[in-house]
C-alpha cells in the first residue's frame, strides 16, 4: 500500500509519465476527440492532463459551433474547450431538448435579440426584456422591462451602443437607452419600416416605400437623414458592414427573377456576408472576389422561403423556413442540410427570427418562442 495522498501505483508506473510534458502534448495532438477522451479514462492523472484546453483547441476549431471564429479566436473564453467539443457533437447529430419558453394568443411577427443573460422580444408595438435562467432553458414569467413608443407593431430592432433601435409599422424609428430613461422617436419613412441596423454613429433603415435611408446617431444630429437610396422594390432586410461609412458600395447579384426578395442578411466579416429569402437559397457572398455571383449557395430542400438566418462566423449556419416552424442547421463544408427541426407541426408557422449560442438555439414563431437545448447528455 502506498502512503496516504500518494498517486496510485498504476499511475506512477505508467511509461507515459517518463516522457517530457512537451513530448506528451505533441503525442496527444495527433489524437482525435474519441481517442483523446478514451486516453483520459485510463487514470485520474491522464484525465486531468487530457482535459487541458490546449489539447482540445485544435479539434474545436474544426467542430460545429464550438465557439471559435474562422481565424481561431476563442469567442467564449472561460468555458472548457473539451465541454464545447462534446456539445458540438450534439449540434452535428441533432441531439437536443425542445422546450416551449413563451406562448401568446395573437399571431405576430416577433423579433428577438440575445444580450448576455437577457432576451429581448418584440410583442406587437412593444419590446419586452426577459431574464434568462443560467441554464438557458427558462425565463422569468413577467418581463423585467418593456420599451414602448410605436403605434403599430415593431418590425425589427437591434441592440447597439447601449441602445435599442427599432422600426415599426407606423413608419417611425425609435431609439431607447438600455440603462436610462432617454428615448427619441422620429418619422423615418412614409410606410412601415421593415428593417433597421445600427453601427458606430449611424442607423440604416429600409421600408416598404422602396427606400433605404442612413441616419445620424451623433450628439446633436440624432435623426438627421444623411443619405436616401432609391430601390426598385420594398426593402425587407438591411445590414451595415462592420467597416462601412454609410455609403452604398455596390449591388450584389444579377438576373434574379421578380419576387426573389431578400428577407435577411448577416455579415460575418467586413467582406463576407450571407443572405436568404423567397427564392429558397442561402447565398454566401465575398466582396473581394465578385459582386455579380455568390461564391457558395445552399438550397432549402422543401422549396420553402427562408425568413431568417444566422451564422457563428465559422462553419455553422442556422436558417428558419416559412412552413411548419422548420429550423435547419447547415455546415458550410457540405452541400446538404445537416439537421432539421419542425417546431410548429401540425399548425404551420414561419420561423420569423432565430438566435443561438454554443449551447442553445432560440426561435420565434407566430405565437410562440422555442429553445433547443443542445447540452443533453
Amino acid at each position: 500500500m502506498g502512503r496516504p495522498g500518494s498517486p496510485p501505483q498504476a499511475e506512477t508506473r505508467c511509461p507515459l509519465w517518463a516522457l517530457p510534458e512537451e513530448l506528451l502534448l505533441l503525442i496527444c495532438s495527433y489524437l482525435d476527440a474519441r481517442a483523446l477522451g478514451r486516453l483520459g479514462q485510463t487514470c485520474r492523472r491522464l484525465y486531468r492532463f487530457t482535459s487541458r484546453d490546449v489539447l482540445w483547441r485544435r479539434l474545436a476549431r474544426s467542430c460545429l459551433n464550438a465557439g471559435f471564429s474562422a481565424l481561431g479566436a476563442d469567442l467564449v473564453a472561460g468555458v472548457p474547450v473539451k465541454e464545447r467539443v462534446k456539445v458540438s457533437q450534439n449540434w452535428r447529430k441533432g441531439r437536443c431538448r425542445r422546450i416551449l419558453l413563451l406562448r401568446w394568443k395573437c399571431n405576430l411577427m416577433p423579433w428577438i435579440q440575445l444580450d448576455d443573460d437577457y432576451l429581448y422580444l418584440s410583442q406587437a408595438e412593444d419590446i419586452q426584456v426577459y431574464w434568462l435562467h443560467p441554464n438557458g432553458t427558462s425565463v422569468q414569467r413577467c418581463p423585467q422591462a418593456v420599451f414602448s413608443g410605436h403605434q403599430e407593431d415593431v418590425c425589427r430592432f437591434v441592440l447597439a451602443n447601449g441602445h435599442i433601435v427599432s422600426g415599426g409599422g407606423d413608419g417611425n424609428i425609435v431609439l431607447h437607452k438600455l440603462n436610462g430613461s432617454f428615448s427619441f422617436k422620429f418619422l423615418g419613412h412614409e410606410q412601415e419600416v421593415n428593417c433597421v441596423d445600427c453601427h458606430g454613429g449611424i442607423i440604416v433603415s429600409g421600408s416598404r416605400d422602396r427606400t433605404a435611408k442612413v441616419w445620424s446617431l451623433s450628439s446633436g444630429r440624432v435623426g438627421q437623414c444623411l443619405h436616401t437610396i432609391q430601390t426598385e422594390d420594398r426593402v425587407w432586410s438591411i445590414a451595415i458592414s462592420p467597416l462601412s461609412s454609410g455609403q452604398m458600395i455596390t449591388s450584389l447579384g444579377t438576373d434574379f427573377h421578380r419576387g426573389a426578395g431578400v428577407l435577411d442578411v448577416f455579415y460575418e466579416t467586413p467582406s463576407t456576408l450571407l443572405s436568404c429569402g423567397y427564392d429558397t437559397y442561402i447565398r454566401y457572398w465575398d466582396l473581394r472576389t465578385s459582386t455579380r455571383d455568390c461564391v457558395m449557395k445552399w438550397e432549402e430542400p422543401h422549396d420553402s422561403a427562408l425568413y431568417c438566418l444566422r451564422s457563428n462566423g465559422n462553419h455553422m449556419i442556422a436558417s428558419g423556413s416559412s412552413y411548419y416552424g422548420v429550423v435547419r442547421l447547415w455546415d458550410k463544408r457540405q452541400t446538404r442540410c445537416l439537421q432539421s427541426f419542425s417546431l410548429s407541426s401540425p399548425i404551420s408557422s414561419p420561423v420569423y427570427c432565430l438566435r443561438f449560442s454554443t449551447t442553445h438555439l432560440y426561435a420565434t414563431l407566430a405565437s410562440s418562442l422555442y429553445v433547443l437545448d443542445f447540452t443533453v447528455s
